[in-house]
C-alpha cells in the first residue's frame, strides 16, 4: 500500500509535469520517452503488487501468478496511460480546467472510499487521511480497497472514463486549438485510443478468467456467507491482518 501511495502522490504528478512539458515545448529525445516509459511500468507495477498483496489476504483464493499477473499488468499499465495522457492533454489546453475536474474526481472518489468503510488505520483520524490519499488514486485507476466484489463499480468508473476520454478528444478534433501542433495531436490521440481499448479488453479477460470469483476454489466458509457472527468476524479481522502483513 505504501508503494502506492509513492507511485500516485510522487512519481504520478512528476509524470504529468514531464508529458505537458514535452507537449508544450516539443523538445524531445529518447531519454524524456525512456524516463515517461518507466514511470508509467513503475506505477502499473506498484498496482500489480498490490493486487497480490490482497489476493494473499482472502482466505481461499488462488494467488495472483504466472499468466493472470501479466493480464492485470497489461490492464493497469494501458488504463492508466490513456488517463494519464488525456489529462495531460486537458491541462495543455487549460490548467485551471485540468484542476477543477481532478479536484471533481478526487470527491468522487473521497465519497465513494467514505461508502466503504474503510478500517485500514487504527486512529479516526488516520483513518480520514488515508481516505483522502486513495481519493487521490482514485483519479488516477479504479483498485479494491476491501476485498469485496467491485464489478458494478469498476464498470461504472472505466464508462466514465471511456466517455471523458472521447469527449476532449472530440472537443480537440472540432476546437483545434493552436496550442498543440497537429502532429502532437495524432500521436497522442492514437495512443490514448489503442491503450484504453486494449487495456479495457485485458480487464474483461481479466474479470472472465482470472478473477478469484472466476475460478477459486470452494471455501468452507467466507465473510460474505451468512454463518455464526464471531465466525465471521474472525474471518474478516484474519483477512484484514494477513493483508496488513504482506
Amino acid at each position: 500500500m505504501l508503494r502506492v501511495f509513492k507511485s500516485f502522490l510522487e512519481t504520478t504528478p512528476q509524470l504529468l509535469v514531464q508529458i505537458y512539458i514535452l507537449l508544450q515545448h516539443g523538445k524531445n529525445n529518447f531519454c524524456q520517452y525512456a524516463a515517461i516509459f518507466v514511470s508509467f511500468c513503475g506505477i502499473s507495477f506498484s498496482m500489480v503488487d498490490y493486487q497480490i498483496s490482497l489476493r494473499k489476504s482472502l482466505l481461499g483464493k488462488d494467488e495472483l501468478h504466472g499468466l493472470p499477473k501479466l493480464v492485470y499488468l497489461f490492464y493497469k499499465l494501458l488504463t492508466i496511460t490513456s488517463w494519464i495522457l488525456i489529462i495531460s492533454l486537458i491541462t495543455l489546453l487549460s490548467v485551471r480546467s485540468s484542476v477543477i475536474l481532478l479536484t471533481f474526481l478526487w470527491i468522487c472518489g473521497f465519497t465513494w472510499t467514505l461508502t466503504q468503510h474503510t478500517t485500514f488505520c487504527k486512529s479516526k483520524k488516520m483513518e480520514y487521511l488515508y481516505r483522502i490519499v486513495v481519493g487521490i488514486i482514485l483519479v488516477f485507476s479504479f483498485f479494491n480497497i476491501k476485498g469485496r466484489k467491485t464489478k458494478v463499480c469498476t464498470s461504472i468508473y472505466y464508462t466514465t472514463q471511456t466517455v471523458v476520454t472521447l469527449g476532449i478528444l472530440f472537443a480537440y478534433t472540432v476546437w483545434k486549438p493552436p496550442i498543440i501542433k497537429e502532429i502532437h495531436f495524432t500521436v497522442v490521440s492514437i495512443l490514448t485510443i489503442f491503450s484504453l481499448v486494449l487495456g479495457i479488453i485485458f480487464l474483461v479477460v481479466y474479470y472472465m478468467c482470472f478473477h478469484p470469483t472466476a475460478y477459486c476454489r470452494p471455501q468452507a466458509y467466507s465473510d460474505e456467507v451468512d454463518g455464526e457472527a464471531g465466525q465471521n468476524s474472525r474471518v474478516k479481522t484474519d483477512r484484514f491482518q494477513n493483508f496488513i502483513m504482506q
